[in-house]
């Protein structure tokens, strides 16, 4: 994926003789802070100029706009003019965030708190932190705040596909198309799920045996039955793929959604194969970036998707609520086929992930057929969250927890405690369940591997919207 880019302004004394004195000094901690950043695989874009003049503020801030950074550094090792940041504000892509490196011989911390001030009083929003740059906690502070900032900004601008629409009644799956542009600059795209059919029918066949064949290779399991899932019906699901990625690219689509049911299962087959895969940073034509797909056309959840996407970089998860074991404390996060195979390794590459992975024949919902893609979810760390509305306003339900492992025949046995053929995620929240289902508002949750807890309240922060972390 693109790496994000950050723009750094370094701000000085406003007298000459200062200036240039402390000059060498302050270009030292700049060039610390940029390397720092670019270590951690960030492009790192600094001012032409030490801002110590109110015409530098304006300019240099001009210059980080033209290079389309996607969030602003406003560093201080020495004593700032305030006044300096406040204009630099003007004209910086935001968020900005300000930071002031250890440095007690000089009042570098005295400059910043200065210029947050300042920044309050017109408005301007903005994050703040200290520290030692070299010290990993607080590059990783600097991240948290970095990574939504970045993640605001490729949102904006960017187009959704609804393929299809409302599924099953479902009202918290469908998109407001002015609130999505006023809240997060998004646009959105309606287009009919005969695409899919129509572009499918064309795709040759060898494409799709293909994929077949790939998915053997690197230790897939095909459950044929001669019935619900055939050669021929998984061919159709890698075909509508490949349709997929045709209307992907035809309509310059960053992220999408596929009704599914009930047309699509009931006379054509599951998507769920084309949505893995598309979640997926992988298929068998080579890698890819991450293309966020919800199933059921489930909009709020795929913007969901789609801010963790940019924030994390990796593929995200889609399931539902299903199940909640209280002897086990355990919940059971499943969704017929949609979880991204990435899940079932932790892995980018193919090889780890598919040999865990099972293509079983579609269950009773789906009379039309096809493959679902069970797995079951690699252990570790993980932010749950989920964005919702509650009288026309969005709010985040953010919930930090753990993928569980268990041996193979308790796995199994859970799994057929609700719908063995799907993939899972066994989960254990940090919240008790009660206060969880009192105010969750969605069927569907999503999450990466890590902690983006700060993140997410960072990003709801930035785009005045509510957190609420469960914990």
């Amino acid at each position: 994926m693109r790496a994000p880019r950050v723009g750094i302004l370094t701000f000085s004394d406003g007298r000459r003789h200062v200036h240039e004195e402390l000059l060498p000094l302050t270009r030292q901690f700049q060039d610390r802070l940029a390397a720092r950043l670019r270590g951690r695989g960030w492009e790192v874009t600094t001012g032409r100029e030490i801002v110590w003049t109110t015409d530098l503020a304006a300019s240099e801030g001009r210059y980080l706009a033209a290079q389309g950074v996607e969030a602003t550094i406003f560093n201080y090792a020495i004593w700032a003019w305030p006044h300096y940041s406040a204009i630099a504000a003007q004209f910086v892509p935001g968020p900005i965030l300000l930071f002031s490196n250890i440095n007690p011989q000089y009042p570098g911390l005295v400059a910043m708190l200065a210029a947050a001030g300042s920044l309050d009083q017109i408005g301007a929003f903005h994050g703040r932190a200290s520290g030692d740059i070299d010290d990993p906690a607080v590059l990783d502070r600097l991240l948290r705040f970095l990574r939504p900032a970045a993640a605001r900004n490729r949102l904006r601008g960017e187009v959704y596909g609804v393929i299809g629409g409302r599924s099953m009644g479902m009202y918290t799956a469908v998109p407001s198309l002015d609130q999505w542009r006023r809240d997060f600059g998004i646009d959105i795209e309606h287009i009919d799920q005969f695409e899919i059919v129509r572009r499918a029918e064309a795709i040759p066949d060898a494409r799709a045996d293909a994929g077949i064949a790939w998915l053997q290779a690197h230790g897939a399991t095909i459950h044929y039955d001669g019935k619900k899932l055939t050669p021929l019906l998984l061919r159709r699901q890698l075909k509508a793929y490949h349709a997929m990625r045709e209307i992907i690219d035809e309509w310059r689509l960053d992220f999408c959604g596929i009704k599914g049911q009930p047309e699509m299962t009931d006379h054509f087959a599951t998507m769920d194969v084309a949505e893995a895969f598309l979640n997926d940073p992988y298929d068998w034509e080579g890698p890819h970036d991450p293309i966020v797909c919800a199933t059921e056309a489930d909009s709020d959840g795929a913007l969901t998707m789609e801010i963790f996407k940019h924030i994390a970089r990796t593929p995200v998860l889609f399931a539902d609520v299903r199940h909640y074991d209280a002897g086990a404390d355990t919940w059971d996060l499943v969704n017929s086929g949609e979880h991204a195979t990435y899940f079932a390794g932790r892995s980018f590459d193919p090889a780890v992930n598919l040999r865990h992975v099972h293509l079983y024949p579609a269950i009773l919902y789906f009379p039309a057929g096809g493959a679902s893609v069970m797995h079951i979810a690699a252990p570790g760390e993980v932010t749950l969250a989920r964005l919702a509305r509650r009288n026309g306003r969005y709010w985040m339900a953010i919930v930090p927890g753990e993928f569980l492992e268990f041996p193979p025949e308790v796995a199994a046995q859970k799994a057929r405690a609700t719908t063995p053929e799907w993939p899972h995620a066994f989960a254990r929240f940090r919240v008790p369940a009660e206060e969880f289902l009192g105010e969750y508002d969605s069927n569907h949750i999503h999450g990466v591997y890590g902690d983006y807890v700060d993140d997410l309240v960072w990003f709801c922060r930035m785009t005045g919207i509510e957190p609420r972390v469960f914990r």
